[in-house]
Parts: structure tokens; sequence; C-alpha cells
């Protein structure tokens, strides 16, 4: 297989996520955000293209507002920031979406994306979606992103299950998904990570089900 040309791209790594109603619950915050610091210590040493993400829900909004502190990114990812590195204030949740980011990644001769960040059910999932149109191979590192529990009129899921089911998800068809160790290791390999295919996702989780 060829070399792949990669972007780490740091998806919302804002307070907004670090308390409060939004506060990321599995992987516990404490341990997505140390790896999603060695991910960026890994892309610097390499020479690895690096994009950061804030996501902004307008002026005196309740969250995400500019200006606010929620809004600022944690201090483990600023103070690691250089004039390098790619800026993009983004709206939608995924990272393409009405943003200069995919012909950014063109300009670096980026074809293969990983994904770090806030939350997986939400701009990790949406962005990892919208690659595939774009031509961009994604890659997610599970333990550098995660997720907040959710219930609604359709039902509830714990935080656990959220990331975990949406990580297997992925997997099968939208991103190579690995820890992040996994993924320090390719990338100083220049080798790409390997994801599963919907097919033998099926006929795994088929043979699975058979054994409940």
């Amino acid at each position: 297989m060829s070399t792949p040309r990669r972007a780490l791209v740091l998806v919302d790594i804002q307070q907004q996520y670090f308390d409060g109603l939004l506060e990321i619950q599995y992987p516990p915050h404490a341990q997505s955000l140390a790896r999603i610091t060695a991910a960026i210590d890994a892309a610097a040493a390499t020479g690895t293209p690096i994009a950061v993400i804030q996501h902004t829900a307008g002026e005196g909004a309740p969250v995400f507002a500019p200006g606010t502190r929620e809004f600022e990114l944690h201090p483990e990812v600023e103070s690691r920031r250089t004039g390098d590195w790619k800026s993009v204030v983004k709206q939608y949740g995924s990272v393409y979406a009405d943003t200069d980011l995919a012909q950014w990644l063109r300009d670096q001769g980026v074809d293969t994306v990983t994904l770090v960040g806030y939350m997986t059910n939400n701009c990790i999932l949406a962005s990892a979606v919208e690659a595939e149109a774009l031509g961009f191979h994604t890659e997610v590192l599970s333990d550098a992103s995660g997720a907040i529990n959710i219930a609604n009129d359709a039902g509830f899921a714990d935080a656990r299950t959220v990331h975990t089911t949406l990580m297997a998800v992925l997997n099968s068809n939208w991103a190579a998904v690995a820890e992040t160790g996994t993924w320090v290791s390719a990338l100083d390999a220049g080798r790409p990570l390997q994801g599963s295919d919907l097919g033998s996702s099926a006929m795994t989780g088929a043979a699975q089900a058979a054994k409940a």
C-alpha cells in the first residue's frame, strides 16, 4: 500500500466540553485529552499538517459563543498551537461544511484525515461521513475522542454505549478506527491503518449474534 499523506484535524477541543451540560463522559476527558496531546506531539514531530477547528453557535448563544471561556480551546491544545496550523471556525457538525478545510487539505496534498476531539456522536460522526464524498480517507482515534449520555423521545444511550457503538459503525464503512498508540506507530512507519468494511462487519456481527 502507498504511504498515506496525513493531516491531523483537532475537532472542537474547546472548554465547552470539559464541564457543564456538554461535559464529555466516555472516555473521560482527562484520558482522551492526554491521547489528543500525544497525537499532536507525534504529528508535530513528523511534520504532519495540523488543522484546529472551533465550533461557534454565534454571539450570545448559550453554548459555543465567541468571546466566552467555553469557546476557547483547552489550554493543553492552545499551548501547542503554532502559526503553521490551519485554523477553522465552523457552524455545522462537519468540519467540511461551509469551510475551506477541504481545499486546504488538497493544497497540502493530503489524502488521509485523522480526526480527534469531540463529540463522537456529533462532529466526529458528521465529518467522517462527509469525507467519503469529498474523496478523503478518514481515521478516527477511539481513545482521543469522546461522547456524552443521550436521552430523547427516541430512547436513551449512556456515553459508553454511544461511543463504542459509533466506533464500530465508523470502522465498518467510513473510517479506520484505532487507538492513539497504534496510530503513532503507523504514522512513524508511514503505513495506513486498517479498517473493516460493511460486508465483513455484517458477517462477524451475525456470527456473534448467533452465539449470544
